[in-house]
């Protein structure tokens, strides 16, 4: 027990912040769904990922754009 001397037990941890907020690879904001096949852009719609959307062209899962 630590009496306030300095002989209490070592503390556990390696010294490091881990708090506040993680960004993972989704975290920018994306404006635009593109083609991978014929370049067309479609308007992104927040909550739905560009993965799940298909050129109406040409029926290809399209990418976000960077």
């Amino acid at each position: 027990m630590p009496r306030g001397d300095g002989t209490g037990p070592v503390g556990g941890g390696n010294g490091k912040r881990t708090g506040g907020k993680a960004q993972g690879a989704g975290s920018q904001a994306v404006k635009n769904c593109v083609c991978p096949n014929c370049g067309k852009k479609v308007s992104h719609k927040p909550g739905q990922p560009c993965n799940q959307i298909q050129c109406p062209d040409c029926k290809v899962v399209l990418a976000p754009e960077r």
